[in-house]
C-alpha cells in the first residue's frame, strides 16, 4: 500500500534528502534538518505522488490520505503539547508548498492555521500577549482569504490603511491588541460580504482547505510561467508540508529572517541575510517592511542605523552561524536558510541550495574546491551554464558620468538601461517591440514573472535583498535594485518621484544593481573581463568535455571576440552576411541584373578582392584553427531592392534602368523562397558564383599561409543539399578552382569539401551523400524549419500558445526538438559514418548554444558544436557536464 505522509521532528524523520522527488525540496531537507538535531518544528509531509493522484483523479485524494494525515497531526501533538482546534491550548500549523526544485513565491503558504474565534482567545491567554494573538487571527483571515477563498488581498490592505488613518497612525506597529481585534472583525465582514458564507471556523475544513489550495497552486499562472522559464516538467507536481507554527511576532525576543551562508551576489564567504523582530516571515520575503541586517558588518558597509541581528541578538544570533556551518559542510553547498526566533529560542523552517548570481556561483565552486568541500567535477557541475549570460555583458563605466536620481539596495548584480514601464503587462508588451525597459514598482509580486522576465532590469520602491524581486532576478540573471525607500511611485499616473525629481513612464533610466544606484538617461558601459574564477573553472571544464566548441562568425570582430571566449574554430561563416556592405552589395546586384555568363563574371570580379579580404582577416584571427565556410546560401532576390524609392536609388547608384531592375525582381521573386532557388541549386545554375568564393577561400588561406606561417585548413561547406549528385557536382567546381589557385601560386593548403544537412532526405541519405562529403554539419536552424513545416520568421504568431498548452515542451527553434528534428540528427550521423567512420560531424545551427541541444550533441557523438560567439563559454561548460554526467 502507498505512503502518502511522512513524518518529521523531535530529532527524527521518516525522509531524507535524497528523495526530494517524493518529499519535495523543503519536505526532504526538513527531514534532513530534524535527522541532524536542529530544531525543527515537527510536521508532515503530503507526498508529491499525491499531487499527481490529485490531477489525475478530478482533484480527489486517495482513500488513506485524511487518516495519514490525521495520524501525524497526533504526532505533532503530542510532541508540542497542544491540540488541534482545542480552545485553551490550541495547536497552530503553517501549511506551505514544496517542489523538487525551488519555486520562490510561485505557490502558495497559509500560516497560523487553526485559529477561528474561540482559539484566538486561547492564544492570548497562554501567551499573555493579546496583541500577539489577534495580529496572527487578522494574518491567517487576510491569508486564507486570498489563498484558499479567492478573495483578494487589497480588500484587506485597504482596511488596514483606513483603520490607520482613523487612529491617525502610520505603522502597523503602533497598533495595539484592540485595534488588531477590530480589524480581524472587519476582515471577516468583508469575506463573508465577497464569499456570501462566514469565515470558516472549523480547523479542519481550514486545514484540507489549504491542503487543496497548495496543490491547485501547481497550476496558477505564476507557476506555469517560472515552469516553463526554467524548464522544470509539469508532471514533478509539489509536495505540501505541514508544520507547527512557532512565532516571530511575540515581541521584542521574537524575530524572523531570511539568510544565506554566502553572499549570493558576489560568492564571498560572509553571512548574507535579514530579519525583522517581532514579524513573520511573509514580511521579510514579500517586502511589506524593510528589513534589518544580519551581521554588524553588513550594516555598516551599508551605513545603516538600525542593529543587526548579531548586535541586538547576539546569543541566539552565534548559534544561527553554527547552523550555518553544519548545514554548509553537511550539504557541501552555499545554503538559503529561513528561521524564526521564539522567545528567545532558535527554529529553522527551511534550508535549500541558494539561488545565486553567475558571478557568485562561479567563485562558490571554485572556492570551496580550494577549501577541500567539493572536487573539481562537482564546481564543473554546480554552475549552470545558462547562467553565463550574466557575466557576458556589459557593466557600467566607473568613469562615465552618472546622474543619480535615487539610492536603493544592491539587491541583483549587472547594469541594465531602459525605458521605464510601471507594470508587467506593459514590460512584455513593450519587449516584444524590441524595446529595452526597466519595470519599476512598489514591490513586485509573483504576479509580475513574466513582466521581470521581459525586463531588462527591476527597481522597487519597498523590501530588502531577500525580497521577491531580488530572489527572482537574481535567478533571472536581471539586474535590480530594491528597497529604494526615497522612491515614491505613482503607477496610476505614470510617474514615479525622489528627491524632489520626477521620472515618467517612457523616460530612460540606468539602474545599477552592483552599488543601488538608479540614473537619470543612459549610461556607458564597459566590456566584461572574463579572468579569475571564470578562467579557473573553464579551464576545469576544457579537461573533462569531449565536444569541441567553434562559433558562428561572419566578420573579424565576431571573430576576435570568439576567440577571447575559447572558440576553437568557425562552425559556421555565413557569406552573403559580407555582401551587404559598401561596395559590395552594388557589385552584387550588377550580377544579379547581367543578362549573360560574362556580364555575372565581370561583376563577380569586382567581389573577388573583398570576399578574398574578409577571408583573410578570419583566417589570421583563428590562426590555424579550423574555418568552415558556408558558401552563398540565400535567394538572389533579396539582394534586391523591395520599395518604390529604393528601386530609384539602386537603379542609379548601378547605372541600370529602373524598370529592368523591376523586371529582374519579379522574375526572380518566389511564393516559399526557403524551399526555392536558394543554396546549392544557386551553386548548379550559377557555378561562377561558388567558382569566384572557392577562389577567394583558397587565395586567402595560402597568403595567410605564407605570411604567418600558420597552417591554414579551410572546410568548403555545400549548403542545402538533398542529393548526393548535388554534391559532387559542386565539389568537382571546388576542386577545379583549387587546382586552378594551387598551380598559380605553387603554393598548396589542405582542404576539406562537407555540406549541411538541413533537409530530412539529406538526413535519410546521409550514407550516400557521405560518399563525397568529408564533414556535414547540421544546420538545425532550417532541419527544425522543413521537419515540423514551421517558418522560424513567422512563428511567433502562435509558438508561445503551443509551449503554454504543452504541445511543444519549449520552443523547438531554442532547443532542439529531440524526439523529431533529434531522430534525424542521430540517423544522418549514425548513416554518414556507416559509410565514412572518421566523418567529421558538427552542428551549427542556434542550437549550439543551448546547454541541453549541446548535451544531445554529445550523446549522439558529434566532434564539435557552432554557436554565436557570446553563447562559446556556455557550451564550453554545457559539454563538460554532458561529459561528466555520461
Amino acid at each position: 500500500m502507498s505512503k502518502w505522509v511522512y513524518r518529521f521532528g523531535d530529532g527524527a524523520a521518516e525522509g531524507r534528502a535524497d528523495m526530494k522527488n517524493l518529499l519535495g525540496g523543503k519536505g526532504a531537507n526538513l527531514a534532513e534538518m530534524a535527522s541532524l538535531g536542529l530544531p525543527v518544528p515537527p510536521g508532515l509531509t503530503i507526498t508529491t505522488e499525491v499531487c499527481t493522484y490529485y490531477y489525475a483523479n478530478g482533484r480527489t485524494y486517495p482513500d488513506t490520505l485524511e487518516s495519514e494525515v490525521n495520524q501525524a497531526v497526533a504526532a505533532i501533538e503530542k510532541s508540542v503539547g497542544a491540540r488541534f482546534g482545542d480552545e485553551e491550548n490550541p495547536l497552530l500549523v503553517s501549511v506551505r508548498s514544496g517542489a523538487r526544485v525551488s519555486m520562490p513565491g510561485m505557490m502558495d503558504t497559509v500560516l497560523n492555521l487553526g485559529l477561528n474565534d474561540k482559539t484566538v482567545e486561547a492564544l492570548a491567554k497562554q501567551s499573555d500577549n493579546a496583541r500577539f494573538a489577534w495580529d496572527s487571527y487578522r494574518r491567517f483571515i487576510q491569508m486564507y482569504s486570498d489563498v484558499v477563498l479567492g478573495v483578494d488581498h487589497y480588500h484587506f490592505e485597504e482596511l488596514i490603511e483606513l483603520h490607520k488613518e482613523e487612529k491617525g497612525v502610520d505603522l502597523d506597529t503602533e497598533l495595539d491588541a484592540e485595534d488588531w481585534r477590530q480589524i480581524a472583525e472587519g476582515f471577516k465582514a468583508k469575506a463573508q460580504e465577497e464569499l456570501g458564507y462566514p469565515f470558516p471556523q472549523d480547523v479542519k475544513e481550514q486545514l484540507w482547505g489549504a491542503i487543496g489550495a497548495v496543490f491547485s497552486s501547481w497550476h496558477i499562472e505564476r507557476a506555469k510561467v517560472y515552469r516553463k522559464l526554467n524548464n522544470i516538467p509539469e508532471d514533478w507536481g509539489t509536495a505540501v508540508n505541514v508544520q507547527a507554527m512557532v512565532f516571530g511576532n511575540m515581541g521584542e525576543t521574537s524575530a524572523t529572517g531570511v539568510a544565506f551562508t554566502r553572499n549570493p551576489s558576489t560568492g564571498d564567504k560572509e553571512y548574507y541575510g535579514e530579519y525583522l523582530i517581532d514579524a513573520q516571515g511573509e514580511d521579510v520575503v514579500a517586502g511589506i517592511r524593510t528589513p534589518q541586517y544580519l551581521t554588524k558588518m553588513a550594516r555598516e558597509e551599508a551605513g545603516a542605523t538600525a542593529p543587526s541581528m548579531e548586535e541586538s541578538m547576539p546569543a541566539v544570533f552565534g548559534q544561527l552561524a553554527d547552523v550555518f556551518d553544519k548545514l554548509e559542510r553537511h550539504y557541501c553547498d552555499m545554503q538559503d536558510i529561513e528561521f524564526t526566533v521564539q522567545h528567545g529560542k532558535l527554529w529553522m523552517l527551511q534550508t535549500r541550495s541558494g539561488k545565486r548570481t553567475a558571478k557568485a556561483a562561479l567563485k562558490i565552486a571554485v572556492d570551496m574546491a580550494a577549501e577541500g568541500l567539493i572536487d573539481e567535477k562537482t564546481a564543473v557541475l554546480r554552475v549552470e551554464p545558462g547562467a553565463l549570460d550574466q557575466l557576458l555583458h556589459p557593466t557600467l563605466d566607473p568613469d562615465a558620468p552618472r546622474d543619480i536620481f535615487t539610492r536603493g539596495l544592491p539587491a541583483s548584480p549587472g547594469a541594465a538601461s531602459g525605458i521605464v514601464v510601471f507594470d508587467a503587462d506593459t514590460a512584455e508588451e513593450m519587449a516584444k517591440e524590441g524595446k529595452a525597459v526597466i519595470l519599476c514598482r512598489v514591490e513586485t509580486s509573483p504576479e509580475d514573472i513574466h513582466g521581470m522576465h521581459a525586463a531588462k532590469g527591476i527597481l522597487t520602491a519597498r523590501g530588502g535583498m531577500t525580497s521577491h524581486a531580488a530572489v527572482v532576478a537574481r535567478g533571472m540573471g536581471r539586474p535590480c535594485v530594491s528597497g529604494a525607500g526615497q522612491l515614491r511611485i505613482d503607477a496610476k499616473n505614470g510617474v514615479m518621484s525622489a528627491t524632489g525629481r520626477e521620472v515618467k513612464a517612457g523616460d530612460t533610466i540606468t539602474i545599477d544593481g552592483a552599488s543601488g544606484e538608479v540614473m537619470v538617461g543612459e549610461v556607458k558601459t564597459l566590456q566584461p573581463e572574463l579572468a579569475g574564477d571564470f578562467a579557473t573553472l573553464m579551464k576545469w571544464a576544457d579537461t573533462y568535455r569531449k565536444l569541441k566548441v567553434r562559433t558562428n562568425a561572419d566578420t573579424p570582430h565576431d571573430t576576435q571576440t570568439a576567440r577571447e571566449f575559447g572558440a576553437e574554430g568557425i562552425g559556421l561563416c555565413r557569406t552573403e552576411h559580407m555582401f551587404f556592405e559598401g561596395e559590395r552589395i552594388v557589385a552584387v546586384r550588377e550580377m544579379i541584373l547581367a543578362d549573360d555568363l560574362e556580364g555575372r563574371k565581370s561583376a563577380l570580379a569586382k567581389l573577388l578582392p573583398m570576399q578574398r579580404s574578409d577571408f583573410e582577416e578570419i583566417f589570421k584571427i583563428m590562426r590555424g584553427l579550423p574555418v568552415t565556410i558556408r558558401l552563398l546560401d540565400p535567394p538572389l532576390h533579396e539582394f534586391l531592392p523591395r520599395e518604390e524609392d529604393e528601386f530609384e536609388d539602386v537603379a542609379k547608384s548601378i547605372g541600370a534602368d529602373v524598370e529592368h531592375l523591376k523586371r529582374r525582381a519579379a522574375e526572380l521573386h518566389e511564393f516559399n523562397p526557403m524551399l526555392g532557388h536558394r543554396g546549392c541549386r544557386l551553386g548548379i545554375t550559377y557555378p561562377e558564383i561558388y567558382e569566384m568564393q572557392a577562389r577567394a577561400i583558397f587565395e586567402a588561406a595560402i597568403t595567410v599561409e605564407q605570411k604567418t606561417g600558420d597552417t591554414v585548413v579551410p572546410e568548403i561547406m555545400i549548403p542545402l543539399v538533398a542529393t548526393r549528385k548535388e554534391l559532387e557536382t559542386l565539389r568537382a567546381y571546388v576542386e577545379t578552382v583549387a587546382e586552378e589557385v594551387f598551380t598559380e601560386t605553387g603554393h598548396r593548403v589542405e582542404y576539406l569539401v562537407g555540406t549541411m544537412i538541413e533537409l530530412p532526405r539529406a538526413a535519410i541519405c546521409a550514407d550516400r551523400i557521405a560518399v563525397a562529403a568529408d564533414f556535414f554539419s547540421f544546420g538545425t536552424n532550417d532541419l527544425t524549419q522543413t521537419t515540423i513545416g514551421i517558418s522560424r520568421d513567422d512563428a511567433g504568431r502562435f509558438l508561445d500558445q503551443y509551449v503554454k498548452q504543452d504541445i511543444f515542451a519549449q520552443d523547438p527553434f531554442v532547443s532542439i526538438d529531440q524526439e523529431g528534428v533529434g531522430e534525424l540528427v542521430k540517423m544522418g550521423a549514425e548513416r554518414g559514418r556507416s559509410t565514412k567512420p572518421d566523418l567529421k560531424l558538427g552542428i551549427c545551427g542556434e542550437h549550439g548554444g543551448d546547454p541541453a541541444s549541446v548535451e544531445f550533441c554529445h550523446r549522439t557523438g558529434l566532434d564539435y558544436v557552432s554557436c554565436s560567439p557570446y553563447r562559446v563559454p556556455i557550451a564550453r561548460l554545457a559539454a563538460a557536464q554532458a561529459a561528466l554526467k555520461g
